[in-house]
């Protein structure tokens, strides 16, 4: 009698493994585990560094070197803290890994409140980011486009950020992360000079 629960619960994990290791064959983030760890330094370098660049003067201005040293060395803090908690929560259960938000929150969570909690966050967080993003891109592109030929007249803002959207949704297509590396370096480098 032991023996055949213990060969139903056999299989039956041995099936649960083989299905998530097909749903992970079959997602694209997932499918190429190949990059080169210069990959992952120029997208954490553009990631962390883009943004923060552009803002640190303006942020600094306003606030002065004292609170704005503070203010810096707290996010650094910060963000520490969350990078160590991510990478412990990675793998905190034996033989499961959590690649993707939803599933931690739906470890701590449950099933169903897990995903109410952590997909409404997920959405505001990336459609803010991209709607940002794309402004803040279009902006760039008008400034570009007005530096490199000041006698003509200056694009719309619309147009800037419609161009830098297409650019992005070709970019989007691409079959994996390893794919923009070179606009990756090429970002990283620009942010640092």
């Amino acid at each position: 009698m032991v023996d055949i629960e213990s060969s139903s619960s056999g299989a039956a994990a041995a099936a649960a493994d083989q299905k998530q290791k097909n749903i992970n064959d079959w997602l694209p983030i997932t499918s190429s585990r190949n990059a080169k760890w210069w990959y992952s330094t120029f997208h954490n370098v553009t990631a962390m560094v883009g943004a923060g660049v552009l803002s640190l003067p303006y942020a600094m201005s306003h606030m002065g070197w004292g609170p704005g040293i503070a203010v810096m060395v707290l996010s650094w803090v910060i963000t520490l803290y969350t990078l160590w908690q991510m990478v412990e929560m990675h793998e905190m259960v034996p033989g499961k890994r959590f690649d993707r938000y939803h599933e931690l929150g739906q470890h701590a969570f449950g099933e169903k409140l897990g995903l109410y909690i952590v997909v409404p966050q997920q959405l505001v967080v990336e459609v803010s980011t991209c709607i940002i993003y794309m402004v803040t891109g279009g902006k760039s592109l008008q400034k570009f486009a007005a530096s490199v030929n000041p006698d003509h007249k200056p694009l719309r803002l619309t147009l800037c950020i419609f161009i830098f959207a297409i650019i992005h949704f070709g970019l989007s297509h691409l079959p994996n992360f390893n794919s923009i590396s070179a606009v990756s370096l090429a970002a990283a480098v620009m942010s640092l000079v």
